[in-house]
């Protein structure tokens, strides 16, 4: 049964696609022919087209960040609490724009994509991306759509290391970045975490050295796992033992290693089951290995000042006090650069339970800040 869409809701979105037939270079040294990005546009653009904000998703994001695509929808977009009429990102103020990163699998061209060459799935064949390749294709994106600059670039996670490298690569196109729940560039024990989960599908049978879609299979199994190691890194451990302790899902104990005893466990296997049901291992292989390879710094010997002093833009920097996947740490060297390159940065670090995933809930003092930080922007 449908139901009427909350007051400060969006309402019905439509994706959009968008083809590009001029091939994109890639930092990997290769090309990308031609490809297709869908979409979502949330707000009007103003006459002055200076109202335009861009929305950068994570690992397993994509366009549908606010709204409903059917009336009988359950859940809206995945950051439907930050997006609306009066929300933070205010839809009465701002033209959103959400997109699905190349790669994905979620309507842009990615490993599933036809490769017009053969005809075939991409499959391992889909060339590596890197944050900067996104970044690229994002502005070629904003061209088409006729926004010059962007009143605010805003990320969580790895859309925050893309709305830190929209001030590097085009610094002249961004007024302000907000990066969420993010880092400068991942630890050694977060690529070891990634590795684990590439590893879980590439040894699956069924990945077929990455073409499975031409078998009519998936490496289900692979990809479960490798969902299950990302969730346990997502959430804190006061989050998880508040949610599920050592609560068991049945009287007893089976005293065997296939049973599903514990509440966690069975968390954990709905999480990999339906995340396997919906995304493509090849995507999570891609999405993961451009974490691993941002280093902006890099250009610069790991002097993070010197690599963001190009940029014109103003910032927000927010950090969840549980977040061990990207700590407050990490955060604060984004800050502490930021400072030394002499830009204007506000920083907050919330006190949340919730752990990574604090950068997608709805806690009062994050929105609060967060709607205080948008309000100030001038379009």
């Amino acid at each position: 049964m449908s139901t009427a869409f909350p007051q400060d809701s969006v309402g019905l979105v439509t994706p959009q696609v968008m083809h590009f037939a001029e091939p994109l270079a890639l930092a990997c040294g290769r090309d990308l022919a031609e490809y297709q990005i869908t979409y979502e546009t949330y707000g009007e653009l103003n006459a002055q087209r200076s109202n335009a904000v861009l929305i950068c998703h994570a690992l397993s994001g994509h366009h549908h960040a606010a709204g409903y695509h059917s009336p009988d929808d359950r859940k809206p977009g995945w950051w439907d609490s930050c997006i609306g009429p009066g929300k933070a990102i205010d839809t009465n103020k701002f033209f959103v724009v959400s997109l699905n990163n190349l790669g994905g699998c979620n309507g842009s061209t990615g490993p599933s994509s036809i490769n017009p060459a053969t005809g075939k799935p991409y499959g391992a064949d889909f060339p590596v991306f890197t944050v900067e390749c996104w970044v690229h294709s994002q502005a070629r994106l904003a061209d088409e759509l006729g926004i010059e600059q962007w009143a605010a670039v805003v990320g969580g996670s790895l859309g925050g290391m893309q709305a830190i490298q929209w001030t590097i690569t085009y610094p002249e196109r961004v007024r302000h970045c907000l990066a969420i729940a993010s880092a400068p560039k991942l630890s050694a024990q977060n690529i070891a975490f990634n590795e684990v989960a590439r590893q879980a599908i590439l040894t699956d049978p069924d990945f077929h050295g990455g073409h499975f879609l031409e078998h009519g299979v998936i490496p289900k199994r692979g990809l479960m796992l490798a969902r299950m190691v990302g969730h346990i890194t997502y959430l804190s451990d006061d989050a998880m033992g508040e949610k599920f302790g050592r609560g068991l899902k049945s009287e007893k104990l089976n005293y065997d290693f296939h049973s599903v005893e514990f509440q966690v466990e069975s968390y954990l296997r709905y999480q990999g089951e339906e995340f396997s049901g919906r995304f493509d291992a090849n995507t999570y292989l891609l999405m993961t290995k451009a974490l691993d390879y941002f280093d902006p710094a890099a250009a610069h010997d790991g002097d993070l000042a010197k690599t963001l002093a190009v940029a014109k833009a103003d910032f927000a920097v927010f950090s969840f006090t549980t977040d061990w996947r990207f700590s407050p740490a990490r955060s604060r060297e984004i800050v502490d650069a930021l400072t030394a390159s002499r830009k204007n940065v506000c920083y907050l670090e919330v006190d949340a339970p919730q752990g990574h995933d604090a950068f997608l809930m709805p806690i009062p003092r994050y929105l609060q800040a967060f709607s205080s930080y948008m309000n100030r922007i001038a379009v």
